[in-house]
């Protein structure tokens, strides 16, 4: 297994490392995981991963490098790190990506194939959310590849019985991003068993994408200082 304690100092990874790290320990504190989930960052020809363990407990040496042009995993590294190389190697607009299993993404997976942009900050996942229809872990990179391609342009996945990826500039925006979806989740259940929804138009989704960046910026902020006091 090849660490980023053992390569960090040769390579320059530490900064990339050390938001890695914190982006974990944001997304257990923000009780998205329990004692399953993943965050990954693109390093040049490498992808960062944590390794198999509760997030919270994680630290910098642990951490797992992966080369993207990888045909095996190497020891140490999650099974199920195909479905973060098999988005890098489709989206290279992603440098990071996260893992998780909400309830509420678990269980608006169970009941649709898409989720409808229904507030202004869903817009911030895509136009819409698919929801990727085989719920078996992501641990081949063919069934990885199959998930990717479900993805397409979005910034989001549910995975029906699986949970969800989400991706971003930085590990914590793809953290950001699995917090407005399972929000994104929770309203779609709401909203749906209330009676008739209206989902956001092309337009509205627009414009709210297009302003989208440095209001990631500010809630990403908002979500590890609110993880911390927990």
């Amino acid at each position: 297994m090849t660490t980023v304690g053992e390569t960090a100092a040769a390579t320059g990874t530490a900064p990339v490392a050390t938001a890695l790290v914190e982006a974990a320990h944001v997304l257990a504190g923000l009780g998205l995981v329990t004692a399953f989930g993943h965050v990954s960052v693109r390093h040049g020809n490498s992808v960062l991963i944590t390794p198999p363990k509760e997030l919270d407990l994680v630290v910098r040496d642990e951490l797992v490098e992966i080369p993207l042009t990888a045909d095996a995993l190497p020891a140490g590294a999650p099974p199920e790190a195909w479905g973060h190389l098999a988005v890098y190697r489709a989206r290279p607009d992603v440098t990071a990506v996260a893992r998780a299993q909400p309830e509420a993404i678990l269980a608006a997976g169970a009941v649709t194939d898409r989720i409808a942009v229904l507030h202004g900050q869903a817009a911030w996942l895509g136009a819409s959310i698919p929801v990727h229809d085989d719920a078996r872990l992501l641990r081949s990179a063919e069934r990885a590849e199959r998930a990717a391609r479900t993805l397409g342009t979005s910034d989001a996945l549910v995975l029906r019985g699986n949970g969800a990826l989400t991706a971003g500039a930085a590990p914590g925006i793809a953290v950001t991003r699995m917090w407005l979806l399972d929000a994104a989740c929770r309203i779609h259940l709401a909203a749906h068993g209330a009676g008739p929804v209206t989902a956001l138009s092309s337009e509205e989704i627009t414009a709210w994408r297009a302003a989208a960046p440095p209001l990631l910026e500010r809630l990403w902020r908002h979500l590890r200082r609110t993880a911390k006091t927990a």
